[in-house]
């Protein structure tokens, strides 16, 4: 979801571009294509159903393309030869780990009982209960890959640290994305489709990620500049396939949203709470156990933040375009920058106070 790039900086260093305009903006743009796809809903009905009835085997193929062309270009990013790095950033890489897989995914389940469950639920449709937990968990069970560039540049982090921290959570996702949903559904008492679980799996992230290396490898041969010329180019290709992806969500979404205007509100408040709890006890452990604040910045946002893209794409394949999963997880899409952004300014604004406790700690 970033047209981030690491490219070699002055020094033979990573260096990483602010945010770019179109991605500080990308919740209003998320925002228009929910008001475009309610429309196409609403006054083209023929339309969207024509789209939605094209499956195979439960998977939309117009929704399945989009898809690739989502999340090829971020894995096309990605050196896994970083996993190299590992050791030289083990206190910071082990924290995050430690969110990512034993926390964040059994926070949010938890906070989907509370919320949807209890909390909101005599508002939320009764139908869709299940729905809902199961798009969160969806959300938070694997890591973002490409938007961190962006938050870990933002907070002066360390690029090794990110890259290396990145490969590693994309190399863990390839084996550990389906046990822990399929665990977590079953502990909500959601029925799990395995097939359908392990179709998306296969196609979402096995397929991507080795078409993506063998494609990264190619366009290495050809030299750098190369590489990230094709790299920079395919950018605008990834955003744009999000945007219309969620356009044609909310084109069978529209009529739901319409009836039930404060679903997203509620939905958004325990996507919003994991943001903080995660990212905040990532920061707080790696304070105590001494880690530099260039690692522990986006050690924390690495924690907090969330693979959408394929959360949106998994939900669509398992529960369909008409799902309350597929509506959580396209939420976690609207609030992710403003929440993320809220993060960064809390980490940079707190690193006199961080690096006194961490200096502390290392002594």
């Amino acid at each position: 979801m970033s047209t981030a790039q690491l490219a070699a900086g002055s020094g033979g260093k990573p260096s990483q571009p602010a945010m770019a305009t179109f991605e500080r903006y990308l919740t209003v743009w998320v925002v228009l294509c929910i008001v475009l796809g309610v429309g196409v809903g609403q006054f083209l009905p023929a339309l969207s159903q024509a789209v939605g009835r094209m499956e195979v085997a439960r998977i939309n193929i117009p929704v399945g393309l989009l898809i690739w062309v989502m999340i090829i270009p971020m894995l096309l990013k990605i050196d896994f030869g970083a996993l190299g790095q590992v050791g030289k950033h083990a206190r910071g890489i082990g924290v995050t780990v430690f969110i990512n897989w034993a926390v964040k995914p059994f926070s949010m389940a938890l906070l989907g009982w509370i919320f949807v469950r209890h909390v909101f639920a005599a508002w939320l449709p009764a139908d869709q209960l299940d729905s809902y937990v199961a798009g969160l968990i969806l959300l938070a069970a694997a890591p973002c890959t490409a938007m961190v560039f962006v938050w870990s540049q933002l907070c002066k982090g360390d690029p090794y640290f990110t890259l290396s921290q990145v490969a590693l959570n994309d190399a863990i996702m390839v084996v550990a994305f389906a046990p822990i949903v399929a665990l977590l559904l079953g502990l909500s008492s959601i029925t799990v489709p395995w097939d359908t679980l392990l179709t998306s799996v296969v196609l979402y992230i096995v397929v991507p990620v080795i078409f993506s290396q063998l494609w990264r490898k190619a366009l290495l041969r050809k030299g750098t500049e190369h590489f990230e010329a094709v790299v920079s180019k395919l950018g605008p290709f990834s955003i744009g396939a999000l945007l219309l992806t969620l356009v044609l969500l909310f084109a069978f979404q529209g009529e739901r949203i319409i009836d039930q205007p404060l679903v997203i509100a509620m939905l958004a408040v325990p996507i919003s709470i994991q943001v903080v709890f995660n990212s905040g006890l990532a920061y707080l452990l790696n304070r105590r156990l001494g880690v530099a604040f260039c690692v522990a910045g986006p050690s924390a946002l690495i924690g907090a933040s969330n693979f959408f893209e394929l959360a949106v794409a998994t939900a669509i394949g398992l529960f369909g375009f008409q799902s309350g999963a597929a509506l959580a997880t396209v939420v976690g899409v609207l609030i992710e920058v403003p929440v993320m952004l809220a993060v960064v300014a809390v980490v940079n604004r707190s690193q006199a106070w961080y690096e006194a406790g961490a200096s502390v700690a290392r002594s």
